[in-house]
């Protein structure tokens, strides 16, 4: 009866504790996330902001998110589930993200290179605002 009661209560306590050593990293993912944004409104050329563009857009998403782009790659594989899925109950830093991925997908989907970058600046501003509210 001990042995039944201490795998019971080992069992209890793993299903406790599973999903917090699973979640992600919402702040790797929203630094890594702002790094991008920060390159993508350096670029000198259309295609290498968009690349970037398509990172920030992944890491703040995830690979299980329809707007994730698999051939664009993922600077934040590994980190968990995107920003937006993995920053828990925030409301605030929620709507940073949502507004930093609204700049990227703007400025990833404008055909003029100094609009590419300006809104992957607006992207960069928000996602360092998301980082430092911490």
């Amino acid at each position: 009866m001990q042995k039944f009661n201490l795998i019971l209560a080992c069992t209890f306590a793993l299903l406790l504790t599973a999903p917090l050593a699973f979640a992600g990293n919402a702040d790797q993912e929203i630094a890594t996330a702002a790094a991008h944004a920060q390159m993508a409104a350096a670029a000198t050329d259309k295609t290498t902001a968009d690349m970037h563009l398509h990172h920030v857009i992944n890491c703040l998403v995830g690979s299980a998110d329809n707007r994730f782009d698999v051939k664009a790659g993922n600077p934040c594989n590994g980190m968990g589930n995107g920003a937006i899925h993995d920053l828990g109950h925030a409301p605030a830093e929620h709507i940073r993200l949502q507004r930093a991925l609204m700049y990227s997908e703007r400025a990833l989907h404008d055909k003029n290179l100094d609009g590419t970058k300006q809104a992957a600046k607006r992207a960069a501003e928000v996602l360092k605002q998301a980082s430092g509210s911490k």
